[in-house]
């Protein structure tokens, strides 16, 4: 099961309470302060790993919890730090900031591009200090410890972006899933009617002289799909990334629709959803050129490319009929083309809490 959307819950550890304890021996009859110290709660981080590829196992798992730091004891032993979190997510992976009290109030809080890439989402609480942290020149039998901080507890939206170098749109049926299994090695299920694709599809496209680049088929887009229509937002938000779109219409003219028509209300869509996304380098590829009924749809919509200054390339994936020069535009586009955007993060929040090593003076803050 594909999922690329889901919500969680993670809460770091709490900190260890500090001991109140006084050294008690044979012989030392004023033994004095010796709680240790709390330790720290678990903090819970997130990992982008290449062998995830969906959301699914948190749509059964959203809640996670990293134990708390042991109390301390006596004989100025501190308790023991709780082990952290790590949670696999896909390479690709938006984590977004959720408000609990209100679900309208949302932040990207990190993007996960890279392999490997660790990020803090729950920091744990720090263990609360023993009685022996607070002996002074006037105090030396101090009964006062600290209660461990609470662990940080966050709402989390986690939102996939498949990261591709070229993303094929285009209305359902235009023959993009049959396109991804003839160039690369991917099997989406193909059939003849609409929306046969309901999830994204990648595949490695590998060229001459040891060049290869990534496809995403990203199911079919219609009219209205900035609004969310025929789950629009889904699959539109997988072309964010994307280098390069390869437009494909079909120009076989079985549908009854104007080739012309389909290619700019895909456009219209695209600009409606992001004028980022729609300001793409755009290839435009007549599909089922092999059952082409009027060659006069074809040569309308290559006069609409060409007037648009965008390339052009009639294909059929069943013949494989300009396939290899669609690739080698595909390649050429990508070379030139301009890195997407970074996604503007929300401010990652400031450290305040104080140092334990040392006694703190007044109030301590977070």
């Amino acid at each position: 099961m594909f999922v690329d959307d889901v919500e969680i819950h993670v809460k770091a550890g709490d900190g260890g309470n500090g001991c109140l304890s006084f050294r008690r021996e044979k012989y030392v009859p004023r033994g004095g302060p010796d709680g240790g110290d709390g330790g720290a709660g678990g903090s819970v981080y997130l990992i982008a790993a290449s062998t995830r590829n969906t959301l699914v196992d948190f749509r059964f798992h959203p809640e996670f919890e990293a134990r708390s730091g042991q109390n301390g004891q006596g004989a100025n032993r501190t308790g023991s730090t709780a082990d952290d979190i790590e949670i696999k997510v896909p390479v690709g992976t938006l984590v977004i900031l959720r408000s609990p009290d209100d679900p309208s109030v949302a932040e990207p809080f990190a993007d996960m591009t890279e392999e490997g890439q660790r990020v803090l989402v729950a920091k744990g609480g720090h263990g609360g200090r023993g009685n022996a942290r607070f002996v002074s020149s006037t105090n030396r039998a101090p009964r006062r410890t600290e209660p461990g901080w609470p662990g940080e507890e966050k709402f989390l939206r986690l939102q996939l972006k498949l990261i591709a170098d070229v993303g094929l749109i285009g209305f359902p049926n235009v023959g993009k899933s049959t396109l991804i299994s003839v160039i690369s090695a991917a099997k989406p299920k193909i059939a003849d009617y609409p929306f046969t694709t309901l999830v994204p599809n990648l595949g490695v496209v590998a060229l001459s002289d040891d060049r290869s680049f990534v496809v995403a088929d990203v199911p079919g887009l219609i009219e209205g799909a900035h609004r969310g229509i025929g789950l629009g937002h889904q699959f539109l938000r997988h072309v964010e990334r994307t280098k390069v779109l390869v437009h494909l219409v079909d120009v076989s003219g079985t549908t009854g629709r104007d080739p012309i028509e389909d290619f700019d209300t895909i456009n219209q869509e695209l600009r409606l959803y992001s004028p980022e996304v729609a300001a793409k380098p755009q290839i435009v590829a007549a599909s089922k050129a092999d059952v082409v009924g009027d060659p006069a749809l074809v040569a309308k919509l290559a006069e609409h490319a060409t007037a648009l200054d965008l390339p052009f390339h009639q294909i059929s994936a069943v013949t494989g009929e300009g396939l290899p020069a669609l690739l080698e535009s595909c390649w050429r586009a990508i070379a030139t083309a301009a890195p997407s955007a970074p996604i503007e993060l929300a401010p990652a929040p400031e450290d305040t809490s104080v140092d334990l090593i040392t006694p703190a003076r007044g109030r301590r803050h977070r």
